[in-house]
């Protein structure tokens, strides 16, 4: 009966209607929701029924085809949090651990993470991102993808080995020492190096442990081109040395030609043992490269006639830092920030690209996994082989369109209203037939 048929058709297309105005209710509702991709519903006509021979067929309703994931890139909102990070580009991020009675491998477009009480970066459901541990020097070459532990991360102390020193020492000074056979330099004196020197300046040196020890260089002028320094630091500072009685422990000669020029830098004694640490500590001082060296000898120390004073005074050690902060490069290198200034990559993300992403399982929580139909993941580092770039301290938003959404709203309004008219005019005619009999 064709009628029958009518009714079964229109009651086809309510089920589709309803089932799209529940994608579209669903967009909305996640409108808000970092990284979340919008839906539509995809229908096709049902099977048809043959009709006499030439008369062609007849259609018997609509069916719901699927419901397609749409995974245009969403807008970014910046947040200024060092660890939210967005993808600009194809990827997902990959996530490892447990979801809704679910354990496995998870991937995400939303980048709310954080670090938990272990130092695993996380996201806000507890899965720990995955990516390369970087070894202690920063090199994520040779790390192995798992759990990216960064938050617990600190940096040890190093030992000042390289002292680096520029400036000028006044040729017109007067000498200070007068070079004695078999006796030293008479007219220097480790205890009265202030009065017995031309210049001095002081800096901060660290031992093995990271502890700091204050050390003053002291310079005498023997004649004109030929100079001493002395580097002295309190006995306290140093093995078996005795406290208020400075103690020199590094000594050297510094030439210099007519014009000013640094000719070469020789050590003399090097015996710095700082109390408790690795013993001997030899400290280099490093003045400049000198002519006899092949260079300029203009790069370090002069002496020209201009009064003495040190325009860079630097060490290579410091003592120990304790994380403070992070950031993330577009290529999802982890950078920690220590508190004694230094910096070093922790980690680096890892990306997982599909080759139909929009087949992924939906899992709750803005998480998917991979099916049959969306193929494996196949992953690798950001900005490398069509993976998107990372962008720290931003959000990707959710893709949904809300004015699309309230126009997709009326459209399966109005298909539903006219699906119920035609089922209401069929079941009219319906009753008209039954009313033939009275």
């Amino acid at each position: 009966m064709s009628l029958l048929t009518a009714m079964y058709s229109s009651a086809s297309g309510l089920s589709a209607t309803t089932d799209e105005l529940s994608v579209v209710g669903d967009n909305i509702a996640n409108s808000q929701t970092v990284g979340f991709k919008a839906s539509r519903t995809d229908f096709a006509d049902a099977m048809t029924q043959q009709l006499i021979a030439g008369q062609g067929e007849q259609g018997l309703g609509v069916r719901t085809l699927t419901v397609q994931k749409l995974m245009a890139q969403g807008a970014f909102t910046t947040t200024n949090q060092d660890t939210d990070v967005a993808i600009e580009g194809n990827g997902m991020f990959v996530l490892k651990g447990a979801y809704g009675g679910t354990s496995g491998t998870f991937y995400s477009r939303a980048g709310e993470f954080t670090i938990d009480k272990s130092g695993y970066l996380v996201n806000a459901e507890g899965l720990r991102v995955q990516g390369m541990q970087a070894d202690t020097t920063g090199d994520v070459s040779s790390g192995l993808l798992g759990d990216l532990q960064v938050g617990n991360a600190s940096a040890p102390a190093k030992p000042t080995d390289d002292i680096t020193v520029r400036g000028n020492l006044d040729s017109t000074a007067s000498p200070t020492e007068n070079p004695v056979a078999a006796t030293g330099y008479a007219g220097w004196t480790v205890t009265d190096a202030k009065n017995t020197s031309n210049f001095s300046t002081s800096m901060v040196v660290y031992d093995s442990l990271g502890k700091p020890v204050q050390l003053d260089v002291y310079f005498c002028m023997d004649s004109v081109g030929d100079w001493h320094y002395h580097a002295v630091t309190d006995g306290a500072n140093l093995t078996a040395g005795v406290a208020n009685t400075p103690t020199e422990v590094a000594t050297g000669e510094l030439k210099f030609d007519t014009e000013g020029r640094l000719v070469s830098n020789t050590t003399t004694t090097n015996t710095f043992n700082p109390v408790n640490a690795t013993n001997p500590q030899p400290l280099t001082f490093n003045f400049g490269t000198g002519t006899a060296a092949g260079g300029s000898g203009l790069d370090g120390i002069t002496q020209y006639a201009a009064d003495s004073a040190m325009s860079f005074v630097t060490q290579a050690g410091f003592t120990s830092g304790s994380l403070s902060r992070l950031s993330i490069g577009s290529d999802g290198k982890i950078t920690g920030g220590f508190t004694n200034g230094q910096s070093r990559v922790l980690g680096q993300l890892v990306l997982g690209n599909f080759k139909a992403p929009d087949e992924l399982a939906r899992m709750g929580g803005s998480l998917y996994q991979e099916t049959p139909n969306s193929g494996p993941g196949t992953l690798g580092t950001p900005a490398t082989a069509d993976r998107g770039s990372i962008s720290a301290g931003a959000l990707e938003q959710s893709n949904v369109d809300i004015a699309q959404e309230f126009i997709n709203m009326i459209a399966a309004q109005r298909g539903f209203e006219a699906n119920s008219k035609t089922l209401t005019t069929a079941d009219q005619l319906l009753s008209d037939l039954m009313m033939i009999r009275r």
